[in-house]
């Protein structure tokens, strides 16, 4: 079908256009077969409206279209190369045409323009990031991967009973890598988590970082794939996390979507009757919630620490999310860094403003980290994970070439070091616009102005 609309959308002059025109225009039986069919006839029309009224709008676009129509006319291009991609590149994805410029070049070019000069640090940075960070994570929770198999796995008898009611039910969300529950506990990214953020409140505290009573509070969301998951998640979570032997630096809170409903029915909805005069709840439900859009947990985690700062814990200032697969290489960091991985969260870069590279003001109320492979860390904590492509594009990266935008801001924004010069962390800093699903914060303050 894919290949019918793409044929369909190259116009009538393709000598397959016909069949592919009657191809989806069959009756097709099968609902999702008649959801997509109708989705690509939509878009023969949809697509090249949009790029007409673009190009009227925006006539250097315009031209872009008609030098690229040109050049498809012409004599046929040599397969592959640099040359013909940024042909093509030049309407779909001009920021990937380069021309002449080099790799280094391409870089130091959109260092340049990530580049913040400092107006006004923070004059009141985070001083103890145990006691005023709230941290988060989600859970993504499935059935056993063969219902069959769950009478054999090392759960409590109580717990497979109901596990088995929810294996017949419909699944009703689909995420991309869900955990299933009875997986083995030293494969399982519920404990892997959770130990490798305990492992780092151990350093800080025999580092002197952070009081030697502390304990980080540690919010979990879950996000389940059967509905019936949502009642029994925290049963199997804390099972788990008995298993592992607990964690004694971290104080866990786990967020299912029935949680985040009685949330909102015990005490936003009420507050908000109260206090603003609302009974619709419905805007609650789109902020605090866990279950289906994956952005729904994401959106969850972060409003979840202006409503401990309220109702909880007022010496929450800022909260940091954290994915389940990473974890704080401190040893590395201390080593090749000079701070701590708490100790960069008490820089006062976190909430300073600045001026960006087009002068307009930018308060920098997020922060924000960077990934490294474990395999990658002995020899260094600036290897970028996501690296320049080796190699050139190929087939829809002729459209789009993902990879290499990904690999110039990995290497500009998340590899930059701060040294003595001009870009020193001090007067200069660097705004991430790239950033990953984990290991990025926001404080409190910004999070209610901008609500992101």
């Amino acid at each position: 079908m894919s290949a019918a609309f793409l044929i369909a959308l190259s116009g009538v002059d393709h000598p397959l256009y016909e069949k592919a025109i009657r191809y989806l225009n069959r009756p097709w039986k099968e609902a999702h077969l008649r959801e997509s069919a109708c989705f690509f006839r939509d878009g023969l029309a949809l697509i090249p409206e949009e790029i007409e009224n673009k190009a009227a709008d925006d006539h250097e676009f315009g031209d872009a279209v008609e030098r690229l129509h040109e050049w498809c006319m012409g004599p046929a291009p040599e397969s592959g190369g640099k040359q013909n991609a940024e042909e093509i590149w030049s309407v779909f994805f001009p920021e990937g045409v380069s021309g002449d410029a080099e790799q280094d070049e391409v870089i130091a070019l959109l260092r340049e323009k990530r580049t913040i000069t400092i107006t006004r640090p923070n004059s009141a940075p985070i001083t103890d990031p145990a006691r005023e960070i709230l941290f988060t994570s989600n859970i993504l929770l499935t059935i056993p991967h063969q219902a069959s198999t769950i009478d054999d796995l090392p759960l409590s008898p109580d717990l497979r009973v109901k596990l088995k009611a929810v294996a017949q039910e419909e699944q009703q969300y689909w995420y991309d890598h869900p955990i299933p529950i009875g997986v083995a506990l030293d494969k399982n990214e519920v404990i892997y988590g959770p130990r490798g953020l305990n492992d780092a409140i151990a350093f800080e505290k025999e580092r002197g970082t952070i009081p030697e009573q502390s304990t980080i509070t540690f919010v979990l969301s879950v996000s389940v794939t059967h509905r019936g998951l949502q009642h029994i998640a925290k049963e199997y979570l804390e099972e788990e996390l008995k298993k592992a032997g607990g964690f004694e630096h971290l104080n866990v809170y786990i967020f299912t979507e029935t949680s985040t409903t009685r949330l909102i029915e015990e005490i936003l909805a009420p507050a908000a009757a109260r206090f603003l005069g609302t009974e619709d709840s419905t805007g609650l439900h789109d902020v605090f919630g866990v279950d289906g859009e994956y952005g729904r947990h994401y959106t969850f985690l972060k409003a979840i620490a202006a409503f401990w700062q309220v109702f909880i814990d007022p010496g929450i200032r800022g909260t940091f999310k954290i994915d389940l697969d990473q974890v704080f290489p401190q040893t590395e960091l201390v080593e090749q860094a000079g701070a701590s991985a708490f100790e960069h969260f008490k820089t006062p870069l976190w909430g300073a403003a600045g001026i960006d590279h087009w002068g307009t003001a930018v308060d920098l109320g997020m922060i924000a980290g960077a990934l490294v492979n474990e395999s990658d860390i002995a020899d260094s904590l600036f290897r970028p994970d996501v690296r320049f492509p080796a190699n050139p594009p190929r087939g829809d990266e002729y459209i789009f070439f993902s990879a290499l935008p990904q690999g110039v801001s990995t290497e500009a924004e998340m590899m930059t070091r701060y040294r003595d010069g001009s870009l020193d962390g001090s007067h200069q800093c660097i705004q991430r616009v790239h950033v990953t699903g984990g290991t990025n914060g926001i404080l409190v303050n910004s999070l209610r102005k901008y609500r992101p």
